[in-house]
């Protein structure tokens, strides 16, 4: 799917567009234009989707558009940095702690109990928005998390050939290249159609001003990851969380490891799902993989 939008007014949450598409919401909070795609009907119960690191919220067509058949209100957000959403200032800001801030408002809009499905990076802000407490009044509150390939600890390791791909700033002279880098740095997504990789080569491309192609994140995530990546922790965090949650893991990941996702299943109301021939991160474009999100969040 390669249907281009026009660009949305911008601090309007919603666009309409032509029956049948999708429409593009944005919000500027002070310097930062967030932007995304949001499928469904607007008074359907709301579902957040949070990309990868490097991603941005066009991954998620698939799965939002079966969510969406069955009611569901779909916000596939492109967080700074990626997207069309707008880059940040200070690449030191491109955190996890920017990005929970950045989405308060836009929760206390929503007015409903809300599902996140968070990929990788996404999945982490997820688990920071479950961490605020107090979220009755103020904000919508978070009904079922979905954590796609991420957890309670991350290998230094994994994070460190992450950052090796993000360093790099590749120019491309034709979208069959760009489609080829992404065959490359994300095969762990799994055995994907030529189509799902063309539809994640058309939306992970930008236009250089010397007419080439670049990818469409800004690179100073990448610099925002330093030199030295040690091994994460959020076990403390891991274990107040009060959300039923759905753990994916491709079963070849190296970020989310089998004894890592062992020991977050003991946690009460959390399921594990293990796909095979998936690494780093399963891409949630695949009939078997999105049936498990939306029956988990039906």
């Amino acid at each position: 799917m390669t249907t281009s939008f026009p660009e949305p007014r911008l601090g309007a949450i919603r666009v309409p567009l032509p029956p049948g598409a999708p429409a593009l919401g944005a919000r500027v909070f002070g310097a930062v234009d967030l932007r995304w795609v949001e499928w469904g009907p607007p008074e359907g119960a709301p579902v957040l989707c949070l990309h990868g690191l490097s991603r941005n919220g066009r991954d998620f067509d698939p799965l939002a558009m079966a969510l969406a058949a069955e009611g569901r209100r779909v916000l596939c957000i492109d967080m700074p940095g990626r997207g069309l959403s707008s880059w940040l200032s200070d690449p030191r800001l491109y955190a996890v702690p920017t990005y929970v801030a950045l989405l308060q408002p836009l929760l206390r809009e929503l007015k409903k109990p809300f599902d996140l499905v968070g990929t990788s990076m996404g999945g982490l802000i997820g688990l920071g928005l479950a961490s605020i407490p107090g979220q009755s009044r103020r904000r919508a509150s978070l009904r079922r998390l979905v954590l796609n390939d991420v957890g309670a600890a991350i290998p230094g390791s994994a994070l460190a050939h992450i950052g090796a791909y993000l360093a790099e700033t590749p120019g491309f002279e034709s979208l069959e290249a760009v489609e080829a880098h992404l065959r490359r740095i994300h095969a762990g997504f799994g055995a994907l159609s030529d189509a799902q990789w063309r539809h994640l080569a058309c939306h992970s491309a930008r236009a250089l001003p010397n007419g080439r192609l670049g990818l469409h994140h800004d690179p100073g995530i990448g610099r925002a990851l330093g030199p030295a990546i040690a091994d994460v922790s959020l076990w403390p965090l891991w274990s107040v969380l009060r959300p039923p949650v759905l753990l994916l893991r491709g079963a070849d990941s190296p970020l989310l490891t089998a004894e890592t996702a062992a020991r977050m299943a003991t946690r009460p109301g959390t399921t594990l799902v293990t796909f095979d021939g998936c690494g780093h991160a399963p891409a949630l474009m695949a009939a078997e993989q999105i049936e498990t999100v939306a029956g988990f969040l039906r």
